[in-house]
C-alpha cells in the first residue's frame, strides 16, 4: 500500500468532498483522515490517503482531473512517522488582534524547538467594544526536552508583552 497526503482547494460549493471521495473510491483508494474547512468562500482541505501500488498513479491521475470542476490537488508521499519525540500540549489564546500575533508566538515556539501541529484562528468582535479579539487554538508538539514550565514562562513573558491570554494543557 502507497500513502499519499493530497492537499485540495477550490472555491466552495455543495458536493464537492462527494466529488472527491468518489473518485478516490473509484480507483482503489481508502481515505484515512482528513482536515478541511470553509473560509471566505473557499474550501481547502488535507487528506490521507492508501492506494494499493498498482492504483497509485491512476489514482493521482483521476484526483488531478478534478481540475475541470475547479477542484485543484497537490500531493505529497507520506512519510513513516517516528517514534514520539514530544509531548502533545494544547494551547488557547485570545487577545486583542493586531498585525504579527502569529508570527510572534511562533517565533518563540520555534527558538524552544515546539513543533505546532494544529492551528486554528479566528477573529470576533469581543463583548461590549467594538475592538477584534484574537482566537488561536493549537495543539503543539513538544520536545520531550522541554517541560511545560519552562514553555509557559517563556510564552507568558510574551503573552504579558502582547496583552494576551494564554493557557496551557498537557493533552495527556
Amino acid at each position: 500500500m502507497d500513502h499519499l497526503v493530497v492537499t485540495v482547494f477550490a472555491p466552495d460549493k455543495p458536493g464537492q468532498v462527494e466529488q472527491i471521495a468518489e473518485c478516490i473510491a473509484r480507483h482503489g483508494g481508502n481515505w484515512l483522515e482528513s482536515r478541511m474547512t470553509h473560509m471566505a468562500g473557499q474550501f481547502a482541505g488535507i487528506l490521507r490517503l492508501s492506494v494499493p501500488a498498482e492504483a497509485h498513479d491512476e489514482l493521482v491521475n483521476a484526483l488531478q482531473a478534478l481540475s475541470r470542476d475547479g477542484i485543484h490537488t497537490q500531493f505529497a508521499e507520506s512519510g513513516v512517522e517516528s517514534a514520539a519525540t514530544s509531548t502533545p500540549i494544547n494551547m488557547k489564546l485570545v487577545g486583542n488582534d493586531r498585525p504579527g500575533i502569529v508570527r510572534d508566538i511562533t517565533r518563540l515556539l520555534t527558538q524552544q524547538g515546539v513543533n505546532v501541529e494544529r492551528l486554528v484562528t479566528d477573529v470576533s468582535p469581543a463583548p461590549m467594544s467594538s475592538e477584534t479579539l484574537f482566537h488561536a487554538n493549537a495543539l503543539l508538539g513538544v520536545p520531550l526536552t522541554l517541560t511545560l514550565d519552562v514553555l509557559q514562562k517563556h510564552l507568558e513573558t510574551l503573552a504579558d508583552e502582547l496583552m494576551v491570554e494564554l493557557v496551557l494543557k498537557s493533552e495527556e
